[in-house]
This record gives C-alpha cells, structure tokens and sequence, in this order.
C-alpha cells in the first residue's frame, strides 16, 4: 500500500483544555491563562475539524469477545463528512491507558470520539478515567438522569426496583449519568443530547473528546446525530467530502508499482493520495485515487487506466466474473 501513517506517541504530562484545538494549546498553562480560558470558553470560536481519532475501549475487543465494528462506522462518517480519521486504537479498560491516550489523542487531533466503557458495572470506567485525564470532578448530570427515568424501563428480572428508593441497581443505573463536568463552560457544550427518545447524552470534554458508548446501534445512531453540531465546523460544510475513484486492474502490485510511486509524487501536491490495493484471490486487484480536487483527479483517469490496464469501477469487485455455482455444474 502506497499510504501509510506514521505517527509517535507521546505521553503528556497534563492536558491543556483544547476548545479550540490548536490555539488552546498553544497557551502555556498556568493559574493566569486557565482563568482566562475558563473565563471566555462559552464566546471562543472553536476551530475547524480537519483531523479526527478514534478510541476502543474495551477488555472483550482485545480478548477477541467483541468485534469492533464502530471505528470502520466512524471512518466511513469522517470520510463522508470530509475529515481525515488518522488514528485508530483500541485499548483496555484500564484507567491509566485511557488517561495517557485521551490526553495525547485531544492535544493531536480535532475530533475524537471515544467507544465502550460507560456502563453500569465496576468495569466501565471510562467516565471517571477521562474525568482524570483533564482534572475534572464527577457530578449526577440531573437532565441525564430525568430523561433516563422517563425513556429507560426497568429490566423484567427488576419488578420492585423503584426510581426513589435507594438500591444497589439505582446505583448501578446512575453510573451512567455521572459524567466528567465543568462547571465554568456552557452545559449544552458539554452534554448533548442527540434524539428525544434516547436518555444516553454525548459527554464532549475537554472541547473536542466525545464520549459514545460501545454498543453498535447506539454508537451509530449517536453519531450520526452528533452531525448538525459538527457541521458549522467542518472545513466542508456542504458536506461533499472527499472523492474516491476506483480503478480495477489484472495487474499485480509489482508490475504497477513504479507508475503508482511517479503518479504519487505528481499528486501529493495536489493534496491526492495514490493507493494500491491487492484483492487476493480474485482477478483484479484496485488502484485509487483520494482527495478534494476532483478536476485534477478526473484529468488522470484515462492516463491511469492505460498505465495499469485498468478501467473505471463504482465499487470494487463489481467487474469480477461471477463464480460457477458447484450445484449448477451439469456433469456428464
């Protein structure tokens, strides 16, 4: 494959608040400054989303339990929306590694948006781990836990549990809602509730670190509303994003790689990056071409279709010779 990311991770002492990305962070932290931002944070203009990260918290994703689908669902959103997803990781439940990523991940990167760990059990602990990461207390957000009551039914195996009697199951349920919460910036930029008929709120800290539970139904639904608030943000607000062109060759990688590498220094100028995909076991194997100027793109298709013998396809596999059917096959 011709793209590739290196990136190097780097610990963080102590987070800087990020609501407006880079120039939060270019502010060196001390009592003066933080005042400042914690003063003006409701009125600062918050910058454009460029780049985003992903985090999977979750034991049962790497114990092979769970298979996360929500980061392939995220790509295709940031892909789509025109944002540039850099960074995919999937860690453990475990306070310390949630704490080192969540900060590296808000000081790199426009948009994050974490997935899993916010249950009722002792192990979902990402709440309190993000609320360390960024020195923030834990509260009962009281909206949340109104909209619980209305919208949650109890389970069947509960019939005398009871909103306004103390249990060990309330107790449970209003994890759920004690979130990571400032108290010197606006409540609707910090808790955003997506749908009327879901209880669960998107917890947004620290400006840009959106906290979405691991459940795939839910994490797409709340993503996928998280959307209107993202919008006046997004370097392409008409939401056109970016262009993919595929192109099918019988080629192998080796016989096009000296072409692909040429036509990748010629278009990384132009902001386009050149891929080369093998599809094993099939007859073709992909070439595309990535980015935002679609006048260049569009010019170089003829040319890359006669340098790698190729065509054109919406969707790859779509020219792929369909395979005999076994249980057709007349026999003789």
């Amino acid at each position: 494959m011709f793209s590739r990311l290196s990136q190097i991770a780097r610990h963080l002492s102590r987070p800087v608040p990020n609501y407006a990305h880079r120039a939060a962070a270019s502010l060196q932290a001390t009592p003066y400054t933080s005042s400042i931002m914690a003063a003006t944070s409701s009125t600062q203009t918050k910058g454009l989303i460029h780049t985003a990260a992903c985090l999977i918290i979750g034991d049962e994703v790497l114990g092979g339990k769970t298979v996360d689908t929500n980061s392939a669902y995220l790509a295709k959103f940031c892909f789509s929306a025109g944002i540039n997803l850099k960074r995919i990781e999937v860690i453990a439940d475990d306070e310390s590694e949630i704490v080192e990523a969540v900060r590296r991940m808000s000081k790199n990167y426009d948009f994050v948006v974490t997935s899993g760990g916010i249950g009722p059990t002792h192990d979902d602990i990402t709440y309190q781990s993000i609320a360390k990461a960024f020195d923030l207390p834990l509260k009962q957000h009281d909206a949340a836990f109104e909209r619980m009551k209305r919208l949650s039914k109890p389970h069947p195996s509960q019939p005398n549990f009871d909103w306004n009697t103390p249990s060990a199951a309330l107790t449970a349920k209003k994890r759920m809602i004690i979130l990571p919460y400032n108290d010197s910036i606006p409540d609707e930029e910090q808790v955003i509730f997506i749908d009327d008929s879901l209880w669960v709120p998107v917890a947004c800290i620290n400006g840009n670190v959106h906290i979405l539970p691991g459940v795939p139904r839910l994490f797409e639904k709340m993503l996928d509303g998280l959307k209107p608030t993202l919008l006046p943000r997004l370097a392409d607000p008409e939401g056109k994003g970016v262009l993919r062109i595929l192109i099918s060759t019988p080629l192998p990688e080796s016989a096009v790689a000296e072409y692909l590498t040429q036509l990748a220094a010629r278009a990384e100028p132009k902001g386009v990056k050149v891929g080369s995909y093998p599809r094993w076991g099939k007859e073709n194997n992909t070439v595309t071409l990535v980015g935002r100027d679609v006048e260049f793109m569009e010019s170089i298709v003829v040319e890359v279709e006669k340098a790698v013998q190729g065509h054109r396809v919406r969707v790859e596999g779509e020219d792929d010779p369909e395979e005999a059917d076994p249980q057709k096959t007349e026999v003789a």
